[in-house]
C-alpha cells in the first residue's frame, strides 16, 4: 500500500529533507495504528507564522498564528472508520483524499524550545496530531475527547521513538 503524501514549503528558506522524511514517517504511522487498510492522498504545507496566521484568518477568521491546522475531507469518527472505504476512493488515482495540514515551522520550534524537546520531536507531534484530526478525532472541549486524543498522539509518537 502506497500512500500519496504531497509536502509542499511554502519558502525555499524552509525546506529541509530531514522534516520531510520526518513527516512521511508520521503520517504512516499514525495510518498504520488507526488501521486504515487503503492507501491515502495527504497534502502538508510547511510555513512559517505569518502564512498559517493567513490560513487561519482565511479558514477560520480567527487573526493569529497557530502551531497545525487541519482540513479533513470526511467526517470521520474516531476508532469508527468505515469498514467498506471503496465510497471515499478517488476513482482516477484509487486513493483515500484524506485532506490537507499546514504546520508552521517557526512555531513548532519555538514551542519544542518552549517545551524542552527537539523540533522533530515537535514536527511529528503535530503531523499525528493532524492525522487524528484528518481520522476524526477532535479536542473541542477539554474532556474525554481531549484525552483520548492525546493518549493516541503520544502512543503513535512512542511507536517511532518520538515519546517526550
Amino acid at each position: 500500500m502506497k500512500n500519496r503524501i504531497q509536502i509542499s514549503y511554502s519558502s525555499p528558506a524552509l525546506v529541509s529533507l530531514p522534516i520531510t522524511m520526518n513527516i512521511r514517517r508520521c503520517i504512516d504511522a499514525a495510518l498504520q495504528a488507526e488501521k486504515v487498510p487503503v492507501p491515502c492522498e495527504i497534502n502538508v504545507l510547511i510555513t512559517d507564522d505569518p502564512g498559517i496566521r493567513a490560513i487561519n484568518l482565511a479558514s477560520r477568521q480567527v487573526d493569529r498564528p497557530t502551531d497545525v491546522l487541519s482540513f479533513p475531507m470526511f467526517p470521520f469518527q474516531p476508532e469508527a472508520l468505515p469498514k467498506d472505504w471503496t465510497e471515499y476512493l478517488d476513482p482516477a488515482t484509487g486513493l483515500c483524499p484524506l485532506g490537507d495540514m499546514a504546520i508552521s515551522l517557526e512555531r513548532a520550534k519555538a514551542q519544542a524550545r518552549e517545551f524542552g524537546h527537539s523540533a522533530r520531536r515537535e514536527v511529528g507531534y503535530l503531523t499525528i496530531h493532524s492525522m487524528l484530526h484528518l481520522l476524526g478525532y477532535d479536542h473541542l472541549d477539554e474532556g474525554e475527547q481531549k484525552k483520548q486524543m492525546r493518549r493516541r498522539e503520544e502512543a503513535i509518537a512512542a511507536s517511532i521513538g518520538l515519546e517526550r
